[in-house]
């Protein structure tokens, strides 16, 4: 009895950690759309455009450039933050379908 409380709530608490995982990729996937979206405004206005960065309460203007390589580089860390994401996603599933097994073996 003892024994298959433990495996039920380790089986628990894998449920919970695939879960809060899934929801930072969801984040992550939703700000990839939404650098994805500016890169594509970028890719449409003029070299010379004013560009201007909200920092903080200040809006500061930006070479076109600066933004462009800024934007570029925050893609590809969020991709590679959604590949780490995911590849912990696959083990806690094999984990979670381990326990599932052990709970009712």
């Amino acid at each position: 009895q003892k024994q298959l409380q433990e495996l039920s709530d380790a089986f628990t608490q894998l449920q919970t950690e695939l879960q809060t995982t899934v929801e930072a990729r969801q984040k992550l996937e939703s700000q990839q759309q939404e650098n994805r979206g500016v890169k594509s405004e970028f890719d449409r206005i003029e070299d010379d455009a004013n560009i201007y960065k909200l920092v903080g309460p200040v809006l500061l203007k930006q070479d076109k450039s600066e933004a462009v390589m800024a934007v570029t580089g925050r893609l590809e860390f969020i991709e590679k933050e959604i590949k780490r994401i995911e590849k912990q996603i696959e083990e806690i599933e094999e984990k979670t379908e381990k326990k599932k097994m052990e709970v009712s073996g």
